[in-house]
């Protein structure tokens, strides 16, 4: 089967980018970027830049460091939506994305919005789904100790939460 021939009723295509394609939910409008090719976990996909780094956080950012806060280029890296358990991992300091596990032709790119944020600018509550779920994300300095063991984090939020830990013990 090509990729052309996957199925997915609910979602309009609004553009193709090589590894991936764009899409509109038809009833809530909301976007969402699927895999256009099945990648095996572990695997490096893709990289990203800075389109433009801030100060602060917004909801369209990736925190770098304590006070870097980037907008994703390519552009339509911005519609990877947040799960409580993402099949992607942005890495912040090599600038790659990778898969943690094997995602098929058609699966929607989703990550841990916490394993990039200290401090979320708009935290949410998550309706994801997963078994695992955490109801609210607010970004990593919010996670308790279960939780932070599940994930996979940027080096800064780990040097985050390495240095909370420290001042708790």
């Amino acid at each position: 089967m090509n990729y052309s021939e996957i199925s997915l009723p609910h979602l309009t295509k609004i553009s193709h980018h090589g590894f991936c394609t764009l899409y509109q939910n038809k009833t809530t409008s909301e976007k969402s970027l699927h895999a256009a090719v099945p990648i095996k976990a572990e695997t490096v996909f893709a990289t990203f830049e800075a389109a433009t780094v801030i100060t602060y956080p917004n909801k369209f950012t990736v925190q770098v460091n304590e006070h870097s806060h980037i907008i994703l280029s390519p552009e339509v890296l911005q519609f990877i939506n947040h799960s409580c358990d993402p099949n992607i991992f942005f890495n912040t300091t090599t600038f790659e994305i990778m898969a943690l596990r094997n995602i098929a032709r058609g699966d929607e790119f989703t990550f841990f919005y916490p394993s990039t944020e200290w401090l979320m600018d708009a935290p949410f509550n998550c309706f994801c789904g997963a078994e695992n779920c955490l109801h609210r994300i607010q970004g990593a300095s919010f996670l308790t100790t279960e939780s932070i063991a599940r994930y996979r984090f940027t080096d800064f939020i780990l040097q985050k939460l390495t240095s909370a830990h420290l001042q708790i013990v």
